[in-house]
């Protein structure tokens, strides 16, 4: 899980891009519009989040996932 805080910008387009293609196949939604504004909602709720959580040595950056229990240091 190391290379997790390397590539975690890349989760974001990727599932966008999964429920797009999912969107338009499985479920027939003609409209690129709806297709792409519930694809993006639903990868920013599904994508890690990065928070700044200031400490007494400085701030730290922490990478959450709603997949992991497990915090990640950047």
């Amino acid at each position: 899980m190391n290379f997790f805080k390397y590539i975690y910008w890349l989760i974001n387009p990727i599932l966008i891009s999964v429920f797009v293609l999912i969107l338009d196949k499985v479920l027939n939604i003609d409209e690129i519009w709806i297709n792409t504004t519930i694809a993006v909602f639903l990868a920013h709720i599904l994508s890690p989040k990065v928070i700044s959580i200031d400490k007494q040595q400085g701030s730290e950056e922490q990478i959450k996932w709603l997949f992991f229990k497990k915090v990640f240091k950047n």
